[in-house]
């Protein structure tokens, strides 16, 4: 019954994504507070994509924010897969056809390279490990409709992935200060979204390091040359076709998300 149930969660979103057509909440096929059968969906489609000849380059991290967890009613981040098709360069214009209803964070991504296959890392393996980081914008997107998400459905749905964009201004390490660096994000001259490092668990390199810490546990390591996006630096920002948004994150520059007119 429950790898049954598990099924059709993956195979509502499969089809949501496959169609463009988002569905209703998927969390009434599961048990209250089953994160295990929502992740266990997430890999059935995980294992789509790699079958159909896409390339896992990353990991992506939500619900960084303690509000946001306590929203939700969980403890603790999530995860989802990064694929090679959902990186934008920057500047290059997102088309209509790729997403379902968008929204935008500013976030700190970190390229690595060197393995982190261990579970029992600590930071200063992690600060060995990153080769540099960049600003990002992640664009999410949920196959739910209208966003009516509970933490079932955004774990289930790869952690609400739709696309992001990576700035072209890589920075060691040694040069950062990133629970102190400031963040704003503006569309057409007006911020939309301003944060901090510390909005990150308190560090973008805390969440990264829950992160690896994690998926050496469940079996799907981060590798040397993998991106990770640590999480939102502030409030997400509903995105309206024709947008342009650009974030700056100190220390780091600015990277920017366009979006075509409908």
């Amino acid at each position: 019954m429950t790898q049954t149930a598990v099924q059709k969660v993956a195979g509502a979103l499969y089809e949501a994504s496959r169609t463009g057509a988002p569905c209703a909440p998927v969390r009434e096929f599961l048990p209250e507070g089953a994160l295990d059968l929502a992740y266990a969906a997430q890999e059935i489609n995980t294992r789509r994509g790699l079958e159909s000849g896409r390339r896992l380059v990353g990991r992506k991290i939500g619900l960084t924010s303690l509000a946001v967890q306590k929203q939700l009613g969980v403890d603790q981040p999530d995860y989802g897969m990064l694929f090679d098709d959902m990186a934008i360069p920057d500047g290059w214009e997102i088309g209509r056809k790729q997403l379902i209803q968008p929204k935008v964070e500013a976030e700190v991504a970190f390229v690595l390279d060197r393995d982190l296959d261990q579970e029992r890392l600590t930071i200063a393996d992690v600060l060995r490990a990153v080769a540099f980081a960049l600003p990002a914008i992640e664009v999410v997107d949920s196959r739910i409709a209208d966003w009516k998400i509970g933490i079932l459905d955004t774990i289930a749905d790869n952690a609400s992935s739709g696309l992001y964009v990576l700035g072209a201004t890589p920075k060691k390490l040694d040069a950062l200060e990133l629970r102190a660096a400031g963040m704003v994000m503006e569309s057409a001259g007006e911020p939309v979204s301003v944060g901090a490092g510390a909005a990150c668990l308190g560090d973008p390199l805390s969440a990264m390091l829950w992160l690896a810490r994690t998926m050496a546990r469940v079996g799907r390591p981060l590798r040397a040359g993998d991106t990770v996006l640590s999480g939102a630096l502030g409030p997400m920002a509903t995105v309206k076709w024709g947008d342009v948004f650009e974030a700056r994150i100190e220390g780091l520059g600015s990277v920017r998300a366009a979006f075509a007119k409908e």
